[in-house]
């Protein structure tokens, strides 16, 4: 760790002496300044006829056309040679004044020379600035025309270096975050640990010469006997964790098995059974800090709630973009696929003790460069700590064909490109058995299971897990619809407290302001701002706003339905606008998933050949349907999983939404997503819905009739924004 980290911070030097090179050639002839004078009375010699000779050939150059990377050389190294030069003729002591007047007229002239040029081809002024790469042609063309001046150069000058060029062009975008550099800074010595290598005594090996990747693959195929494919757990010690919550009994299984020293796990278990819970809480069992985490990109703003939620004494950072707001000295990283390639660097050197990867199926294509930089960056850590947890969580390890196994095995340090690695080769050893043996393809399936693969379904579970529960997944917004609507927000905050100012300066100057009368005053404010809103034909208000955010969450809540669709099959997809519908259709017709529409313009023949083919068409993946049309008096149990792309004004609504999932005859447990667009009123609508519903259940036993209205939730929502704005 600490050499690659010294080679890092070497390479940004060299990178920097070479960006800063025309300076540095600035020093070396000001320190040379004697070798580089023009003998007295010979205006052929010296720099200045060299550096007029490469003018005009620019000159010329630039006449005839677009200039070849030769002549911008050529026009960058005479710029660079022309100021140093100008430098040297104003502190040169040895010359008179009408020597260095002369000099400086010379030089002048050159100067509207390139200027001329610059302006023909305006792409040369970029050479000109101090920050302004020099390539090695462009060094050694400065050191040519020294030479041919008469200049005598210092060793330095004379060799001329270059720097290693880019693998790919990935190697390109590589970016060092500056919370990095100063952990680096902090802990520039990371020694890396050896303490799991031990000398195993040697072997005889009878599988040397068999060709296993294959036959293990085969295995899998029809060497299951009827057994499912998960490992032994043991039973669960406690539920505890270190947050508020409790685990589930299957999950404390699985944490129980990390605590005992399992350290690689294909965790496949069905979306709802807490994959994230389990593979957080086995970081913390195994202290498996800093812990790397690459998610997708709808997911990864849940990651960092989670960790908040399950593991509070750790903290996490997301990466965003280039990484400026990362905080490195957080427990967790999470990173998403889409920026990887820019981070791949720096993360492969950070010392990482343990590594998740969600959605794992996303690296099946090993010739994709998502799975590369996956691959590289667990073979980085498992060089540095041999003991690192390694974790793929997927709820659908197999997609087309048993072959998309193969990086997810190498990821967790199973198999290589060609062969078993010594772990799973001494299992598939102590069998006894080749592949041209009967029994070889069932116990090869058990070895590789005992390495850790863990799949539990609904149905194994069912008694562990509640029969209907939410399970929010919080998404970031972050592209241009996103920025709108904050700064939507943003004004429509900044109009609720000038209401509140004026009303407040209407009061008596000696009139005291309770607590009180302030509470009233908010409330009083937040209810005309919601009266003129229902009103309003145009402008920003909080029902515009709250469309838009769902227009904005669509698509990543469609991303997320499709990722469940794949997991578990059926869902149900909830939205409460037509324009959000389409755009989840859209989405699954391009994804290649078969989806139905109940919507509220419908004919009932319409409507029941949508609800008989979701039910009964194993081609139909998804549901899209209309809060308001489908939520009540529809029976849509082919489903388990439901998804609230919008959030309704009422709990009353979210819950029928669920019951068209959660009714008699549904034998799974039921899982409702809510997508809440982080940092907005989303999440405050999410919270009040939460709080009324609890109410409700208090006041009349599951039944909010007359307890919330619409209006009461928006209120509360305005209320909470003005009141947040004051402080």
């Amino acid at each position: 760790m600490a050499s690659s980290q010294q080679s890092t911070s070497g390479q940004s030097g060299q990178r920097s002496r070479s960006r800063n090179s025309g300076s540095q050639h600035s020093g070396n002839s000001r320190a040379t300044s004697q070798q580089r004078r023009r003998p007295r009375g010979a205006d052929d010699q010296g720099v200045i006829p060299v550096l007029a000779r490469a003018a005009r050939e620019v000159e010329a150059a630039v006449q005839k056309g677009p200039l070849k990377p030769s002549n911008r050389a050529r026009f960058q190294v005479a710029a660079l040679l022309l100021r140093e030069e100008r430098a040297r003729v104003k502190t040169d002591a040895t010359l008179s004044e009408s020597e260095r007047s002369n000099e400086q007229k010379r030089l002048d002239g050159l100067a509207g020379i390139l200027a001329k040029t610059a302006a023909r081809d305006t792409s040369l002024i970029a050479l000109l600035g101090d920050d302004a790469p020099v390539t090695a042609a462009a060094k050694a063309l400065r050191r040519d025309l020294l030479i041919a001046a008469g200049v005598e150069l210092s060793p330095d000058e004379l060799i001329i270096t270059t720097e290693p060029k880019p693998v790919d062009a990935a190697a390109e975008k590589q970016v060092v975050p500056q919370s990095v550099r100063q952990l680096q800074m902090a802990n520039p010595f990371l020694a890396p640990d050896f303490s799991a290598i031990q000398q195993k005594p040697a072997r005889v090996n009878h599988l040397a010469n068999w060709e296993l990747i294959e036959p293990l693959f085969r295995a899998f195929e029809y060497g299951a006997g009827g057994g499912a494919a998960t490992m032994q757990l043991p039973e669960a010690t406690s539920l505890a964790t270190p947050g508020k919550l409790d685990l589930m009994r299957h999950q404390a299984r699985f944490v129980e098995e990390v605590r005992q020293g399992h350290r690689t796990f294909l965790l496949a278990d069905e979306p709802g059974l807490g994959k994230t819970a389990q593979a957080l809480l086995a970081a913390s069992v195994s202290n498996s800090y800093p812990l790397l985490v690459v998610v997708p990109n709808v997911v990864k703003t849940n990651w960092a709630r989670e960790v908040a939620l399950w593991t509070p004494q750790r903290t996490a950072t997301v990466v965003h973009g280039d990484g400026n707001d990362v905080d490195a000295f957080s427990d967790v990283v999470i990173v998403n696929y889409e920026v990887l390639d820019r981070h791949v660097g720096w993360l492969g050197r950070f010392g990482f003790k343990g590594m998740v990867v969600d959605e794992a199926h996303f690296i099946k294509n090993l010739t994709s460069q998502r799975s590369k930089h996956v691959l590289s960056l667990s073979r980085s850590i498992r060089a540095t700590s041999p003991k690192a947890l390694f974790m793929a969580l997927t709820g659908t390890p197999l997609i087309n064909q048993i072959d998309d196994f193969r990086a997810i095995w190498q990821f967790l340090g199973w198999i290589d490109e060609k062969k078993p690695l010594p772990q799973l080769l001494d299992k598939l050893e102590d069998t006894g058995l080749t592949p041209a043996d009967f029994g070889f393809f069932s116990q090869a399936r058990q070895a590789v299971i005992d390495m850790g693969i863990v799949r539990r379904k609904k149905v194994d579970v069912a008694a562990d897990i509640p029969a209907r529960r939410v399970a929010d997944i919080p998404v970031e917004l972050d592209d241009d619809l996103g920025r709108s609507i904050r700064e939507a927000e943003a004004a429509l905050t900044a109009r609720l407290v000038d209401r509140f100012n004026r009303r407040l300066a209407l009061r008596k100057s000696d009139e005291e302001t309770t607590e009180y009368d302030r509470t009233r005053l908010i409330r009083a404010v937040a209810h005309e701002e919601l009266e003129e809103s229902k009103s309003a034909k145009t402008g920003e208000n909080v029902f515009t706003m709250v469309r838009r955010i769902g227009q904005a969450k669509a698509g990543l809540a469609a991303d997320y339905t499709a990722q469940l669709a794949r997991n578990v099959g059926k869902v149900v997809f909830f939205a409460k606008h037509i324009d959000v519908m389409d755009q989840a259709e859209a989405h699954f017709a391009k994804v290649g998933l078969k989806s139905v529409s109940i919507r509220g313009e419908q004919t009932p023949r319409a409507r029941q050949a949508a609800i008989d083919a979701f039910a009964s068409d194993p081609a139909v993946s998804v549901v899209v349907a209309s809060l308001t049309a489908a939520g009540v008096g529809l029976n849509l149990q082919a489903a388990s999983n439901v998804v609230l792309a919008e959030l309704s004004w009422t709990s009353a609504e979210q819950t029928q939404a669920i019951d068209r999932v959660h009714r008699i005859g549904q034998e799974l447990p039921v899982t409702a997503w809510r997508i809440i667009a982080a940092q907005t009123i989303d999440a405050k609508i999410a919270e009040l819905i939460d709080s009324k519903a609890g109410l409700a259940a208090r006041a009349l036993d599951g039944s909010d009739e007359d307890v919330v209205a619409e209006s009461s939730v928006q209120l509360e929502a305005l209320v909470s924004m003005l009141t947040e704005a004051l402080g």
